[in-house]
């Protein structure tokens, strides 16, 4: 079986393959090729946990075009470049400018070849695109790609794992807060029957869909554990249409055999989503903080980088744009350092304004939709009572 060391050459851009399932097998092998090498690139999507076994300081340099907690602490420090792209424009940024040589990634084995595990995000848009592959096969990722096997000739196999060392990451939501609680049920009661759902992770996207009441379908980049209750609810319609899974074993476990992990290119392709012979979209995002003329903020607070674009702007527009649809941004009225309606964001505009329909806080609901601007912020301080 061939080694990673063979496939790294000098002056390499290796894509690692991101989300719950990135191929951690593979990091240690990388890692000591780049330190051989030194000047081997690193180009990166979403990392939701911190990577010990990923040396960043063995690359040459580092971007991700997603970012997160894994992450965190080498974009704050300014060790890793943090290139800002909606989720729709990564496979263009990565077909261009940030093109990479080879592609690391987790397969699963199913009946016709090797498919992707837990997330399909923009890897199968690399493949294509003729970028080979090396690859860690799973014995314990779930098969939900929807796609067709891998070309054989695309992929070199360096290593097949079982159990722990294959498995997904395991992403627990803590519980969720009393204002969590008050917000989802004020979203709740904007959803209606048989709407495609959208939702992030995080502990607010659980509540909200925990507490969904009527029967939905859901269409959303990221799919999270509560999915697996609103199945057994009763309350899931289709199958679900996604481009990452986020969550506990018990995820895993309910999507394996389920084919419904898709490109980022279909995911978040801005005119399916509003198409009008759709059910509607309602996307549920959330916020940092939130201007007077709706301006959203995900990134960070105060220069940190506490969050990502993702699919924020791509959903939020979907929304707005979807006939009955709805493009809800939901946030508590207060964090830690105070009210998260603000004169000025203390971070960059995620989102616009005008694809902002409804905001939601643990106070209320206030509905944007046909204000001029004068009414937005008139209806935004009523919301918050200043």
């Amino acid at each position: 079986m061939r080694e990673l060391g063979d496939l790294v050459r000098p002056g390499m851009r290796v894509a690692v393959g991101d989300g719950c399932g990135a191929p951690r097998a593979l990091f240690a092998g990388l890692v000591e090729a780049a330190r051989r090498h030194g000047d081997v690139s690193l180009v990166l999507g979403w990392l939701p946990l911190p990577e010990p076994d990923l040396d960043l300081g063995a690359f040459a340099d580092v971007a991700t075009v997603l970012g997160g907690a894994g992450l965190r602490a080498g974009m704050d420090a300014g060790t890793v470049r943090r290139i800002p792209c909606r989720l729709s424009a990564v496979p263009s940024v990565l077909a261009g400018p940030l093109r990479p040589d080879l592609l690391l990634a987790t397969l699963v084995r199913g009946p016709d070849g090797l498919h992707l595990g837990a997330e399909v995000s923009w890897m199968r848009g690399l493949v294509e695109a003729g970028v080979p592959v090396a690859a860690v096969v799973s014995a314990s990722a779930p098969l939900a790609d929807a796609g067709p096997a891998l070309p054989d000739a695309a992929v070199t196999v360096l290593a097949e794992v079982d159990g722990a060392a294959g498995a997904p990451a395991v992403l627990d939501t803590p519980p969720p807060t009393p204002a969590d609680d008050a917000i989802a049920a004020n979203v709740a009661a904007l959803v209606p029957h048989g709407a495609r759902v959208q939702v992030g992770p995080g502990r607010l996207a659980a509540a909200m869909v925990a507490a969904l009441e009527v029967p939905v379908r859901m269409d959303s980049g990221m799919l999270p554990d509560p999915v697996v209750d609103l199945d057994a609810r009763g309350l899931l319609l289709d199958e679900p249409v996604a481009a990452y899974l986020v969550g506990t074993p018990r995820l895993y476990r309910w999507a394996h055999g389920r084919r419904m992990l898709h490109p980022v290119e279909t995911v978040h392709d801005i005119g399916r989503l509003s198409a009008p012979d759709l059910p509607p979209l309602i996307a549920l995002n959330t916020a940092l903080e939130i201007d007077l003329d709706g301006q959203v903020n995900v990134e960070g607070l105060g220069g940190r980088a506490t969050g990502m674009i993702g699919g924020h702007p791509d959903f939020a527009a979907a929304g707005a744009r979807s006939r009955d649809g709805l493009s809800v941004v939901a946030l508590a009225a207060r964090h830690r350092t105070g009210p998260t309606l603000v004169q000025r964001l203390s971070g960059p505009v995620t989102t616009a304004s005008h694809d902002v329909d409804v905001v939601v806080t643990d106070g209320g609901v206030a509905d944007l939709r046909g204000l001029d601007r004068a009414g937005r912020r008139a209806a935004l301080r009523d919301l918050w009572g200043t």
